[in-house]
């Protein structure tokens, strides 16, 4: 009895030893078992707004550098900047599915919180980043995510007017495992029926820190936008013209592949078009190479140039 007793003492002490060693607030290095195991697992379909975003975040804590052992330290610049190495980290959830493990998880700088998942395989290897939600909108809408059994994030943004008359865009993204990327695969928006004389931008929201990204302009119906990609030989593009008073109108939305520091295309298996980009020192050509017109007006081709608009600098308060 005194032996059980003993043997019952020791296994103890040695799960509490093992529970301490597995701290994810630290700067030690941890198994992937304790770090997947942080994330609570997410019965779908599962919604998530920016108003509660932080309060259905685990109280674990996990430190960027143990954060940055499972996902590269670049992607994390990439996704949330330079301040992400002083972020607090909060686990929010994990969704398991047969190849993928979808991790979310909450980062919190300046009082602003970001949500994004990041996408592992069975192995625990990390693939891809999407971003979902951030609390530093300067706008009317409200903000929320919707994701679905398979699983599909639909990000949505809605708001009402004084005659209460219901905005919203809803877009969805999902993995595709042959790109190894979230693409976009959905689209529902009334904005563009309410607002005709306003052509809504369906990438303006997403990450533009890399040095090309931006919007490049002629007016508020000809231009292009560049977002940040999974890394810098990459960007996701949104292109919208509308030539001729009206006539003759375009738009494509894709990845933009970089040949050199100045140079990409764009060009996707069983889509006949191609288009090539030139970047100057403040502006962006753009050439139609390949046979477009599944995406434009027959009397008219994705070929122009545009300035590159300059970003508004947020004003800072002077002390009296």
């Amino acid at each position: 009895m005194h032996r059980l007793f003993a043997c019952c003492i020791i296994l103890l002490l040695v799960n509490s030893c093992k529970d301490q060693q597995a701290s994810l607030s630290g700067d030690k290095p941890v198994d992937v078992e304790d770090f997947m195991a942080a994330f609570p697992l997410l019965k779908l379909p599962y919604r998530i707004a920016d108003s509660n975003m932080v309060k259905i975040a685990d109280t674990t804590t996990i430190s960027y550098s143990v954060f940055s052992q499972f996902v590269p330290d670049s992607i994390l610049l990439n996704a949330l900047g330079k301040n992400v190495t002083k972020s607090r980290i909060h686990p929010v959830g994990k969704i398991e599915k047969d190849k993928e493990i979808y991790l979310l998880a909450d980062f919190t700088c300046n009082k602003k919180t970001s949500l994004i998942a990041f996408l592992f395989d069975k192995k625990n290897a990390y693939h891809a980043w999407l971003s979902l939600l951030k609390q530093d909108k300067k706008d009317d809408y409200r903000y929320n995510v919707n994701i679905t059994t398979e699983p599909t994030f639909i990000i949505s943004r809605e708001k009402q007017n004084s005659s209460n008359e219901l905005f919203y865009t809803r877009n969805g993204y999902a993995y595709n495992s042959g790109s190894a990327e979230f693409i976009a695969v959905m689209n529902d928006s009334n904005e563009d029926l309410k607002r005709s004389s306003e052509v809504i931008n369906p990438i303006d929201t997403f990450p533009r820190k890399n040095k090309l990204s931006g919007d490049y302009v002629e007016d508020k119906k000809n231009y292009i936008s560049v977002r940040d990609g999974n890394n810098t030989g990459k960007y996701l593009f949104f292109v919208h013209f509308e030539k001729n008073d009206g006539d003759c109108t375009g738009e494509l939305k894709g990845y933009m592949t970089m040949r050199d520091a100045t140079h990409g295309y764009f060009q996707e298996s069983g889509d006949p078009c191609v288009i090539d980009f030139t970047f100057g020192s403040s502006s962006i050509t753009i050439k139609e190479r390949g046979n477009c017109g599944n995406h434009r007006g027959i009397k008219c081709f994705f070929n122009d140039t545009y300035r590159k608009k300059k970003e508004k600098k947020p004003s800072s308060k002077k002390s009296k």
